[in-house]
């Protein structure tokens, strides 16, 4: 009997996989794996106390043989993605339910009737998720608040934020603790610290920013040489381990920009206050600072905890006036820091950095957060010149830690690591850049950064420039925060990490403490640091979707009034449901339907072209391509733009492409 019992015990370990819960939009949910590449099948009736997002462990029922999908059910919720709903509330003869608002299916939750924070029926709410124990027919949730909308756009960022898992405002005991922070600058913390306050110090920021967490100092030297410091809010002398507000900062692990708000991942008072560089004021930072000389050497550097007081706040509007005048407030120190940015820049490309740059745009609001026009962000000298200094003091923090060990062993530390593109990524677009001419080196990971760089370069100004922009940085790895150190790829560093936002990065935060064990030479491995990178990666995700929602709803909300309009369009994805086309005039995406293509021919997906094909007429449509389209629907509750092909109105690309050709040749 003993020997039974231990084969079932093992068997059904075997078939226990743990993963996440994803559940489509048709009801159908998919378990992907942890650290293997496949997935499982599992139908509505297996979700057991499962919601969409959820990790879980599944028992596998049938298939996985490669005949046959994978099937299981889940059963049991290990963690859940988001305790936070948006919905409405129905109260029918004192019975309350929430139903749950989005296109993922989910069940209605259990109400007590003291639980509705004074809700009534039909009121727009956040209800908190509370449990569903094994007898439960429902889940149980709480009224947490009221949704009050100044109007639907107001709404939908607020549901974005929810939806992506993110809380807005803090709570009354976080609030409490960052009452009691206190600006006062001690004698004693003085002490601990050098002082840099009757040094030249500047922040350089967006015109709108409220939050300056970085500033540049600079000064000559006796010895011909110049010092540069990269001063950063001292985020870590206010928030404190396990307080109240660390536990609040790590939950969020990054503020989330959407295009109206900002959901912050620390209390206006500390981001807007107390750490922030403002000018004329004495601040605490932590502190990267190099001895520089005019040809861009380092011969030395400090790491450490100082004082600052900025002279002056800068836009990065005036800095660049000044970089292209040669002229202006603090011009030598300006143009001083360009020319060494500029170098640093190039040295970095030389030494297998990717110069891949993507179009950032930027909406213009009416004071009711109204959509009135699209602008491109330009990412100019000035820009430039504060990514570099900041990628410099990134990198010497992470080279710094690096080299010390405990008993021979690294110590924990939030890495910021990229690895190189996979070859099941690189191969097609290897394949599709040759169509174009572009030859690729793909012997080792510099000939391949190598290769990149030059087709960057060469394609510049040409018709396939967009297509092959957007599908090379497609076949990127995505970099995250782990303890295991593999360099940063796309910049082509060794060792790098996230150092110099803490006011809205968690991961700095934690770069920042670790980094004064190292220099106390007080070390206190944390051994949950790989727990806290993973989490803060999945965080800086959510954030970046609920991003992109609040982009697309702003761009719907944009286009609506260009409803039944023709614009010119470049093909930005394709796939066998018909493809996307982003306008050249606003950048807005929206999709054209194989449904309205097959009036005017059948058309067939060709994967490895990344093109529609007419079967009859023979017609393409490829990824790049510039076209007409019409505006013919605007969903905002789907954050869905239609359009239509305007047929024989479309620039003929063909022949441009073929003469880029001849001119390589």
């Amino acid at each position: 009997m003993s020997g039974n019992k231990k084969n079932t015990k093992k068997s059904s370990q075997i078939q226990l996989l743990r993963g996440k819960l994803d559940i489509s939009r048709s009801g159908m949910g998919f378990v992907i794996v942890e650290n293997q590449d496949r997935d499982i099948l599992i139908k509505p009736n297996n979700f057991g106390k499962a919601f969409h997002g959820d990790i879980v462990r599944v028992q596998i029922a049938t298939g996985g043989s490669g005949v046959k999908r994978a099937e299981g059910k889940v059963v049991e919720v290990v963690e859940r993605k988001q305790l936070l709903f948006v919905g409405n509330v129905h109260i029918n003869k004192n019975v309350a339910f929430f139903e749950v608002a989005g296109d993922r299916p989910l069940p209605d939750f259990y109400i007590p009737n003291d639980k509705l924070a004074g809700a009534k029926d039909g009121d727009r709410v956040i209800a908190k998720f509370l449990k569903w124990d094994k007898d439960d027919r429902k889940p149980q949730a709480i009224v947490e608040s009221v949704i009050s909308a100044e109007d639907e756009s107001d709404l939908a960022m607020k549901e974005i934020l929810i939806d992506a898992g993110f809380t807005m405002g803090f709570d009354e005991g976080v609030m409490k603790e960052v009452e009691q922070l206190s600006d006062r600058i001690t004698r004693e913390e003085l002490s601990k610290r050098k002082d840099f306050r009757d040094i030249l110090t500047f922040t350089i920021d967006p015109v709108d920013a409220k939050d300056f967490d970085d500033a540049i100092s600079i000064r000559n030297l006796d010895n011909g040489n110049y010092e540069i410091g990269v001063h950063i809010a001292d985020v870590s002398h206010f928030v404190k381990p396990n307080s109240l507000l660390d536990k609040e900062a790590f939950a969020r692990a990054t503020s989330v920009y959407l295009p109206d708000r900002v959901n912050p991942m620390l209390p206006e008072k500390i981001s807007n206050e107390l750490c922030s560089l403002r000018p004329n004021e004495d601040k605490y930072t932590f502190s990267a600072v190099f001895q520089i000389t005019n040809r861009a050497e380092i011969k030395s550097q400090w790491i450490g905890r100082t004082i600052i007081h900025s002279n002056h706040r800068f836009t990065y509007e005036e800095v660049q006036e000044i970089i292209e005048r040669k002229e202006g407030l603090h011009d030598k120190a300006i143009l001083l820091l360009n020319n060494l940015a500029q170098t640093f820049r190039k040295k970095r490309f030389d030494n297998g950095a990717i110069n891949f740059s993507s179009t950032e745009v930027r909406f213009q609001l009416d004071e009711k957060g109204k959509p009135i026009g699209i602008v491109v962000k330009e990412s100019k000298e000035a820009h430039k010149l504060i990514e570099e200094f900041m990628l410099l003091a990134n990198k010497a923090v992470a080279e710094y830690v690096s080299k010390i060990k405990i008993n021979k062993e690294a110590i924990p530390f939030p890495y910021r690591i990229h690895d190189q593109p996979g070859e099941e990524k690189l191969k097609p677009f290897v394949a599709f850049a040759r169509k174009f001419g572009y030859q690729f080196d793909t012997k080792d990971e510099k000939t391949i950064a190598s290769s990149f760089n030059n087709l960057l370069s060469e394609v510049h100004g040409k018709p396939e420039q967009h297509v092959l922009e957007q599908l090379g940085i497609r076949t990127m790895a995505k970099a995250i925060y782990t303890t295991e150190n593999i360099g940063h790829y796309g910049l082509g560093f060794d060792n790098y990490c996230h150092f110099t936002s803490p006011i809205r990065r968690y991961p700095d935060v934690l770069v920042h403490r670790v980094l004064q064990q190292c220099l106390d030479k007080n070390l206190l491995p944390d051994k949950k640091m790989e727990e806290r990178c993973k989490h803060c990666s999945d965080k800086e995700r959510s954030a970046m979707e609920a991003e992109r929602a609040g982009n697309k709803y702003k761009q719907v909300e944009f286009m609506k009034q260009y409803l039944g309009e023709e614009f010119e369009g470049v093909i930005s994805g394709v796939a066998a449901f018909g493809f996307w086309v982003e306008t050249i005039a606003h950048k807005c995406e929206g999709l054209v339907s194989i449904k309205d293509l097959n009036t005017y021919d059948d058309f067939k997906y060709d994967e490895t072209d990344y093109a529609l094909l007419g079967m009859r007429t023979k017609k393409k449509f490829r990824m790049g391509d510039k076209i007409m389209i019409k505006v013919v629907a605007a969903n905002l509750t789907k954050r869905q733009l239609d359009y239509e092909w305007v047929t024989g109105g479309e620039a003929d690309l063909s022949k441009s492409i073929k003469t880029s050709k001849k001119n390589k040749k």
